[in-house]
C-alpha cells in the first residue's frame, strides 16, 4: 500500500470540535500506526478563533471562512461539527460537490435531510461518516452496519439522551421535582439554556430516526416518530414506579412487528432488574436484539468532547482506510445495498402495557366506573394501587394494565377524563415488559 497522508479540515471548534482536534493531535502516533499513514489536521474554521481551547494547535490554520476549508484541494475529509440545519447543510453539500468525504455529528440534520445527503454522496462517490451523531462514544451505528449485519434486528431500546437520564436519576434517588432538577442540570452544563430538544424527546427522536434507518434499511421520516418528553413526570410517578419494582426512563424504541416498524420516543416504565434500567446519570445505553445474536447491550458516555470526538476520529480513520485502498462505498451509508420502504406503524396501532394514574374522587363506585370504561374498551387491569383516603377529594389511583392497543387506551381515557369523579387528566406511562438484554 502506497503511503499517503490523510488530510482533514474541521468546521466548528466548539466542544466536539475541540475534542476531535485534541484526539487527532495527541493520539497522532497511535492513529498513524493503526491506519498505516498519518492523519494531518490542516485547518479549523469557526466564527470565534480567538478563544483559547487549551490545545496546542501547532501548524493548524485557524480561519473564520468555512468555504476556504471546503475548497482546499489538499483536504480529503471535511468534518462538520457546527450542528443545526443551516449553514451546516450547505457546507456538507459544498464539500460533497468538491469531492470531499464528510464526517458529521449532526443528528438533527441527518434525521431530516439524511436521504438527500446519502444520495448526493453516493452520486459523487464519496463517503459520509456519522457515528458521532448517536450516543457519543458508543459505536452503535458501526455495530448495526457491520458487527450485526447478519442479523434480522428485532428490537432496539435506547437511553440516548444523557440530560433526561440525569434528571430522572436525581428525581428517583432524591425525590426531587422535575423543574428543580432541570435547573441543577443546566447549572452543571448537562442541559442547555433552552432544554426543549432534550426534555421533550426531540433529540432522542433525531437519533432514533438514524438508528431505525440503519437497523431496517428503510427511509424514516422524522415526523413519523411519535415523540413525548419527560416534563410531566412527577415525584409521585417515580415513587409508584419504585413500589412496582420499576424505574422510569426516556426510551427511544424501534422494533419490527408484523412487517411494520415501530419508532417511538417516550417515558417508559421498566422492571428495575433490566440491565438498561440500571443505567443512571448522564450515561447512555442501547439494548439491541437480533435473531441470531440474541440480546446485546451497549453502554457508555453519550456526549462530551472526548467521547464524541472519539467517534468522529473513528469515522475519519474508516474513511482514511478507504482512501488508502483506493475504494469508496465499501459499506453502504444506509447499511443496506437494497433498501425497502417499510411502513412506520402509527402510534395508535401499537400494543403496550400501561401505567395509568388517575386523580380519582374518593367516594364509593369510582373504581368500578373507571374499570367499566376500561373494560368496555378491551383494556384489562393487572393491578390497582390507591394511596391515601380523603373523602370527597381527589386521591391518586394507579392501575397497571395488561397489553392493550394504544387506540383503545386513548379512547377510554377521553371518556374517563370527562367524568365528574376524576379531577384532572390521567397520567399515562407505557410499560415495557418484553425480553431485553
Amino acid at each position: 500500500m502506497a503511503k499517503k497522508t490523510i488530510t482533514v479540515g474541521i468546521i466548528g471548534f466548539g466542544t466536539v470540535g475541540a475534542g476531535t482536534a485534541r484526539i487527532l493531535l495527541q493520539n497522532a502516533e497511535i492513529i498513524r500506526r493503526r491506519l498505516g499513514a498519518p492523519v494531518l489536521l490542516k485547518s479549523i474554521s469557526d466564527l470565534d478563533i480567538k478563544r483559547d481551547r487549551g490545545i496546542r494547535l501547532g501548524d493548524v490554520k485557524l480561519t473564520t471562512a468555512a468555504r476556504d476549508v471546503i475548497a482546499d484541494p489538499d483536504i480529503d475529509i471535511i468534518v462538520e461539527l457546527i450542528g443545526g440545519y443551516a449553514p451546516a447543510k450547505e457546507f456538507i453539500f459544498d464539500a460533497i460537490r468538491n469531492g470531499k468525504h464528510v464526517v458529521t455529528a449532526n443528528k438533527a440534520l441527518l434525521a431530516v435531510h439524511g436521504e438527500e445527503i446519502y444520495a448526493a454522496a453516493e452520486k459523487a462517490g464519496v463517503n459520509v461518516g456519522f457515528e458521532a451523531s448517536v450516543a457519543g462514544g458508543i459505536p452503535i451505528l458501526k455495530s448495526l452496519r457491520e458487527g450485526l449485519a447478519a442479523n434480522r434486528i428485532e428490537s432496539i431500546y435506547g437511553i440516548v439522551n444523557g440530560t433526561c437520564n440525569y434528571i430522572l436519576t436525581l428525581m428517583m434517588n432524591e425525590g426531587r421535582k422535575f423543574d428543580e432538577v432541570l435547573k441543577e442540570a443546566q447549572a452543571k452544563g448537562y442541559a442547555e439554556a433552552d432544554p426543549t430538544f432534550d426534555i421533550e424527546g426531540i433529540d432522542s427522536a433525531h437519533k432514533l430516526a438514524i438508528i431505525t434507518m440503519l437497523a431496517y434499511g428503510t427511509p424514516v421520516r422524522f415526523d413519523d416518530i411519535y415523540t413525548e418528553g419527560i416534563s410531566k413526570i412527577t415525584p409521585l410517578d417515580i415513587e409508584f414506579a419504585r413500589e412496582l419494582g420499576c424505574k422510569i426512563k426516556l426510551l427511544a424504541i424501534t422494533k419490527m412487528v408484523n412487517g411494520e416498524i415501530e419508532a417511538r420516543v417516550h417515558p417508559t416504565m421498566l422492571p428495575e432488574s433490566y440491565p438498561i434500567a440500571t443505567v443512571d446519570g448522564v450515561f447512555n445505553a442501547l439494548s439491541v436484539s437480533g435473531d441470531a445474536v440474541g440480546s446485546t447491550l451497549f453502554y457508555g458516555r453519550g456526549a462530551g468532547d472526548l467521547p464524541t470526538g472519539s467517534a468522529v476520529v473513528a469515522d475519519i480513520m474508516d474513511i482514511g482506510r478507504d482512501i488508502l485502498s483506493g475504494c469508496t462505498g465499501r459499506s453502504p451509508l444506509a447499511a443496506f445495498r437494497e433498501r425497502a420502504n417499510l411502513k412506520i406503524r402509527k402510534m395508535e396501532d401499537i400494543t403496550s402495557c400501561y401505567y395509568l394514574r388517575f386523580a380519582a374522587i374518593d367516594k364509593p363506585g369510582v373504581l368500578s366506573k373507571i374499570s367499566g370504561v376500561l373494560g368496555k374498551n378491551h383494556i384489562s387491569i393487572e393491578s390497582v394501587i390507591q394511596k391515601g383516603r380523603k373523602e370527597a377529594e381527589a386521591v391518586p389511583l394507579v392501575m397497571m394494565t395488561h397489553e392493550a392497543v394504544e387506540r383503545n387506551v386513548r379512547k377510554a381515557l377521553d371518556e374517563i377524563n370527562k367524568m365528574d369523579c376524576v379531577g384532572g387528566p390521567t397520567m399515562v406511562i407505557r410499560v415495557e415488559e418484553g425480553k431485553q438484554s
